[in-house]
């Protein structure tokens, strides 16, 4: 499989975008100097001259034009495209809420794999501690879930509530911190971004921006220079009980249109270089009515529910 499948129309898009105005002048002032010449030789002798040309000073340098494409540039080029050009409008419309049912393959460190079936639920808030996230997971031995919601995060299994184990709350706080909702929505997070230059992989030319947000986690992004899609991001963790860190790479491939937006069917992780997690979407849904008591501590729920 390709590293990268993007329509051709959006290849062309956003480099167009990028450097447009840095390319347009030179043949602006070549077709302006023509033009007084004809106009001379076609009027008569005795009519007015043609109105001066504006001075070469006048017009925009290519000096003034930024020499390179920053990262705020970049990220607000990946937030078009993944809203199909209409961009953070379309996002915050369309994704305010969702559900997003799939599959995971765990491999462990000795090799054996496991499969799970997830469902994912989300509703946006204004800011990221407004947000509410529950993830349902069946495996061949349990079913349960985790859910975030009023900043804070637990965990339900046959109807009773537990407190997740550090590495769980861990895994899914990254999951939600180090993602590419984080770069879409990095704005709305207060996040800070800045450049780390250019790269090259098997072939395609990529900016490379970081991503710092509000709690101080930096998430690294590899976008493609052609068609500004996030090809993959980096970010180090260390794990409760260890004081060594780790390196987690995500890459993502199988972008498809869903209702309106750009989504990478297929995720890889990759931690310290190796093969941990593998996820397939099945199906996505957006504008999906959510019931709050989906985000809600069952057990805290019936309590306020007695006299």
């Amino acid at each position: 499989m390709s590293f990268e499948r993007a329509p051709l129309r959006y290849s062309i898009l956003m480099p167009c975008v990028v450097v447009a105005l840095c390319s347009g002048f030179a043949f602006t002032s070549s077709s302006r100097a023509q033009e007084p010449k004809k106009a001379e030789q076609a009027k008569p002798a005795d009519q007015t001259k043609p109105a001066e040309q504006p001075k070469r000073a006048d017009l925009p340098k290519r000096g003034d034009q930024p020499k390179e494409v920053t990262a705020e540039q970049v990220a607000e080029s990946v937030i078009i495209i993944a809203g199909n050009g209409a961009g953070r409008a379309m996002l915050t419309q369309i994704r305010k809420n969702g559900l997003e049912r799939g599959r995971e393959t765990h491999t462990s460190a000795d090799g054996r794999a496991e499969e799970i079936r997830y469902e994912l639920r989300f509703v946006h808030g204004e800011k990221p501690d407004k947000d509410k996230v529950r993830l349902d997971s069946k495996t061949p031995q349990a079913e349960y879930s985790l859910v975030y919601g009023e900043g804070r995060l637990f965990g339900i299994i046959n109807g009773a509530t537990f407190t997740p184990r550090a590495d769980t709350a861990a895994d899914f706080i990254a999951q939600q911190a180090h993602s590419i909702d984080a770069l879409l929505r990095y704005k709305e997070y207060e996040s800070k971004v800045t450049s780390a230059g250019k790269d090259k992989q098997q072939g395609i030319d990529l900016y490379v921006i970081d991503l710092v947000d509000k709690a101080g986690r930096k998430t690294r992004y590899f976008v493609s220079a052609r068609s500004f899609r996030v090809l993959s991001l980096e970010y180090e963790e260390t794990r409760p009980g260890s004081a060594t860190p780790v390196k987690y790479t995500k890459r993502f491939y199988d972008y498809r249109f869903a209702q309106g937006t750009w989504v990478p069917y297929r995720t890889v992780l990759l931690e310290d270089g190796k093969l941990t997690v593998e996820t397939h979407i099945l199906t996505v849904q957006y504008g999906v009515k959510m019931e709050d008591s989906l985000f809600q501590n069952p057990e805290a729920a019936a309590s306020s529910g007695n006299p």
